[in-house]
């Protein structure tokens, strides 16, 4: 007999009403998966994205598809009895969706290498803002840019969700960190670690700031940069990194200078490397910042709150009241 579950669903590509409420059939749970019930859901650009016809899109075959990456949730079922994981287990991860289906639901099946246990001293609210958001910024500090100390890096778009985790991480490893955001994030993000920060719209990057190393552009609007100018400031030898919403040069007027590499960088669902940053997060290293939670009727309001513009950190469905 089908069990349902309460989902947010998509029956058509769209604004953010195309979200809606339904019954759907609960998951079942095959080959390495784990069945989670879903406590809360963070709310990505990439969701977004796929919700709107674009990006990850076109992997979508049918409709109603549920949407949602991010997840913190409760294990409900594993493959084998022997698994590292046990029914009751408090975990968190990401999703490949839209290949499975996502979070902004009740369950999930969610592949083992994909899930790692929920950071001690989060709540599942807050660890639900973390997943895609800081496997994103951890790549591009730690792999891509390998940030260290002397090193002068540029974070464009602070105050987004792989924003803010960035800003952290290349501050950790010992980066003198400069972040652009607006106005009223400043002072919040210098708090984070960064050393300098300013806002593009009202002071000119090229006047302001030295040169750097590294520009990482995480900006929600790909247009940002070009209009801030901030590739006049990469040495003839530094890098540019477009994160998932950013924009590489190819759009725009301006280009970083000869001998600069630039290249685009996304994230992938690795429960391994989450359970890395966990351990910076359970320290007090690293923490997310939740700026509004919704509950799982809401969705369409948070998906229109997150392309207002306005986030400072990440946004996150909360399933249950009290998680």
């Amino acid at each position: 007999m089908t069990e349902f579950m309460t989902a947010a669903v998509i029956e058509r590509f769209g604004g953010p009403d195309a979200l809606t409420i339904a019954q759907v059939p609960r998951p079942d749970r095959l080959n390495d998966e784990v069945l989670v019930e879903i406590h809360a859901a963070g709310v990505d650009p990439f969701d977004a994205s796929a919700r709107a016809g674009q990006g990850s899109a076109v992997a979508i075959d049918r409709f109603p598809a549920v949407l949602g990456c991010d997840f913190s949730g409760t294990v409900v079922e594993t493959p084998y009895a022997a698994h590292s994981l046990r029914p009751g287990d408090a975990v968190y991860g990401v999703i490949p969706v839209p290949r499975y289906a996502g979070s902004y639901a009740e369950y999930a099946s969610v592949p083992s290498l994909c899930i790692a246990p929920k950071p001690v001293g989060l709540s599942h609210v807050e660890a639900a803002a973390v997943p895609l958001a800081a496997l994103t910024a951890w790549g591009i500090v730690t792999t891509l840019a390998k940030a260290h100390e002397r090193q002068r890096v540029l974070i464009h778009g602070g105050e987004t969700g792989a924003g803010h985790f960035a800003v952290q991480f290349a501050a950790y490893f010992g980066a003198h960190v400069i972040a652009t955001a607006s106005a009223r994030n400043l002072e919040w993000l210098r708090g984070l670690g960064a050393r300098e920060t300013i806002d593009p719209v009202s002071a000119s990057l090229e006047r302001e700031l030295d040169p750097v190393d590294v520009v990482i552009d995480l900006s929600d609007d790909g247009d940002d940069l070009a209009r801030s100018r901030a590739l006049a400031l990469v040495r003839s030898n530094g890098l540019v990194v477009s994160g998932p919403t950013g924009s590489l040069p190819t759009r725009q007027t301006q280009s970083p200078p000869t001998g600069a590499r630039t290249t685009a960088y996304h994230a992938s669902p690795d429960g391994a490397t989450l359970a890395v940053i966990s351990r910076l997060l359970e320290q007090g290293s690293v923490r997310p910042h939740v700026d509004e939670i919704f509950g799982l009727p809401d969705a369409s309001a948070a998906h229109a709150r997150l392309e207002s513009g306005d986030v400072r950190g990440k946004l996150v469905i909360a399933h249950q009241k009290g998680e």
